[in-house]
């Protein structure tokens, strides 16, 4: 598996080139935000806001009134929680094109529950106008400012940075609304995104292997959540359904899954495998994958559940190559 370092950091200046109205801020956290190379090479469009977030975003909001485009950067936590009334007010409510990066979630950072980015999908989604997105590889990343720059209003994106897989072909962008089908099958219909469908790849494969056939979807949209091919696949599942996302069981993927059953009224059981409501400690990335259980293993007991028995694969099975780094040598931070 490929693993690329710093891809927003080189996207980012790229797309400043040819698009003058871009303006960048920073919540004094501008390396650990892969934003240090914009601001170099366009010192008069970026703006380091310090330790102000609420600040930051009211400011974001008059920017995006005098035609520019606000690309807020930030850890994902001091966004959403210091700074979700600016966000309601001055940026959803008018529905004003500021596109808000936000870095760490969930458990890609071991920085404990001040940093870690648990329930922002949940608040987020919540807003009215508010487009939510999550990016879970290369593709995804390099796809992210056209993607957003196509909505005309606030978007919020759930980023990860520094040393990163790429699960898709660079030449397959990511689509607006649209979710990636990674494989076909009619027994299990899974849906992941972010960080846990590089972990659920680990396994997939090794399913159909012994004769499981699991449908398998990658959601980067998590709002608006309408895709049809995701309804068609919930109703096909034979024996139900299962999400996986770095994120709490209340308000995210498993969330909008759960309503689009009820909406279409699909009668099938759904197991979320997700952060069971509850702050996280501060750990390794593949220590908390395990001891919050978002990681292969969970997903493997979630996959015998419905079933209603064992799957004869081992730890050994599963030993694949991963992503275990999630820092890189160019950043000081280390939260």
């Amino acid at each position: 598996m490929e693993l690329i370092k710093r891809v927003h950091a080189n996207n980012i200046v790229k797309w400043g080139k040819t698009h003058s109205d871009v303006i960048v801020l920073s919540g004094d956290l501008t390396s650990s935000c892969e934003v240090d190379g914009f601001r170099d090479a366009f010192p008069d469009r970026f703006l380091s806001m310090g330790l102000m977030e609420q600040n930051m975003m009211g400011f974001s909001a008059g920017l995006a009134r005098e035609g520019f485009t606000p690309m807020v950067h930030t850890f994902a936590v001091f966004m959403y929680r210091r700074s979700l009334d600016q966000i309601e007010m001055s940026i959803a409510y008018p529905n004003l094109p500021v596109k808000i990066f936000g870095f760490l979630p969930g458990v890609t950072t071991p920085g404990g529950a001040s940093h870690q980015a648990i329930n922002d999908i949940a608040v987020m989604r919540s807003l009215p106008n508010m487009t939510v997105i999550e990016t879970a590889d290369a593709t995804d990343v390099e796809s992210v400012l056209e993607l957003s720059n196509a909505v005309d209003g606030p978007v919020y994106i759930r980023m990860v940075r520094g040393q990163i897989p790429r699960l898709f072909p660079a030449k397959d962008k990511t689509i607006l609304g649209k979710a990636r089908i990674l494989s076909l099958g009619s027994d299990i219909t899974l849906l992941t995104s972010g960080i846990c469908t590089e972990e659920s790849l680990r396994v997939t494969d090794i399913l159909k292997d012994r004769g499981i056939g699991v449908q398998h979807l990658h959601v980067t949209t998590l709002k608006p959540f309408d895709d049809h091919r995701v309804s068609e696949a919930l109703a096909k599942a034979r024996y139900g359904i299962i999400t996986m996302e770095n994120h709490t069981s209340i308000g995210g993927l498993g969330s909008c899954v759960a309503e689009m059953i009820a909406k279409f009224g699909i009668a099938t059981k759904l197991i979320k495998v997700a952060i069971n409501d509850t702050y996280l400690q501060g750990a390794s990335r593949t220590f908390l994958m395990e001891r919050y259980g978002i990681d292969v293993k969970a997903l493997l007991r979630a996959i015998e559940s419905l079933l209603g028995e064992k799957v004869d694969i081992s730890d050994a099975d599963l030993t694949t190559s991963r992503l275990d780094s999630f820092f890189n040598e160019n950043q000081q931070e280390a939260l």
